[in-house]
């Protein structure tokens, strides 16, 4: 699926996670395009969980749930990033949760391209019974263009202590230092990239957590987040109930 507007391209690869592939904006690319692994290259949707769940998992309704463990000994990052996505026409996308999920359910993806931003929303619906839900996004930009390294600019309040597993633990306290791989909330700017060529993109969304991943040479991750890694476990999921979804949207948007 392609998508273009005013000097800008998008390509969106439905066989490999309904992830966005390419964004070239005055015919640069910004996004990471390839990759040998299916977690690292350009900008995916992480249904019906974000981040890691520990030990793959939780209980939910009195039963212990196991989820798949992606990254042992962890689950991490939902069940479709990797799937294929069936095209809906108009800039639209669906996939099933599939049998790794416990529950039936599906999620619906929109792209909405203008002048100057790219808006991606996120519907994910239990067809048969409640279900925990937590959306999210993994873009993976390029941190050099060809001009230099990007900075990233951002402000929050709270930052989550992580474990030696990377799971939050405790609650949010005062931000350290970077580099990071690290999830904020009570963000009080929004983050926005700005490499050396003079581009500038800014990253919002309907999310209130948000996981920031400067560790790579070649990329940085921003990743907005309806809820906190693990948050299966530790509270901060919502709920889709038949004929109620959960919805979010992440938008960028660039000058």
């Amino acid at each position: 699926m392609e998508l273009t507007s005013q000097g800008v391209r998008a390509i969106v690869d439905l066989d490999h996670g309904g992830r966005l592939k390419s964004l070239q904006i005055e015919g640069r690319e910004v996004l990471v395009s390839s990759s040998d692994h299916p977690m690292t290259w350009g900008a995916y949707p992480m249904v019906p969980w974000a981040g890691r769940v520990r030990d793959g998992r939780f209980e939910w309704d009195g039963h212990v749930q196991q989820l798949p463990l992606a990254l042992p000994p962890h689950a991490i990052h939902g069940t479709v990033y990797e799937t294929p996505w069936t095209d809906e026409g108009e800039g639209r996308m669906s996939s099933q949760l599939g049998s790794r999920w416990p529950w039936p359910g599906r999620v619906e993806s929109l792209f909405e391209l203008e002048a100057g931003s790219l808006t991606w929303n996120l519907r994910v619906e239990a067809t048969e019974a409640p279900m925990p839900v937590v959306v999210g996004w993994h873009p993976w930009f390029l941190r050099d263009l060809g001009d230099g390294p990007a900075e990233i600019d951002f402000w929050a309040e709270k930052m989550y202590v992580r474990d030696e597993a990377g799971i939050p633990v405790g609650e949010p306290g005062t931000p350290s230092d970077g580099p990071w791989d690290d999830c904020f909330c009570e963000m009080s700017s929004n983050p926005e990239l700005r490499w050396p060529c003079g581009l500038r993109l800014e990253v919002t969304s309907s999310c209130n957590h948000w996981v920031i991943y400067d560790m790579p040479e070649h990329a940085l991750c921003v990743e907005p987040q309806s809820g906190p890694p693990d948050a299966f476990n530790r509270g901060g999921f919502e709920v889709a109930e038949p004929g109620a979804p959960v919805e979010h949207w992440m938008r960028f948007r660039w000058s």
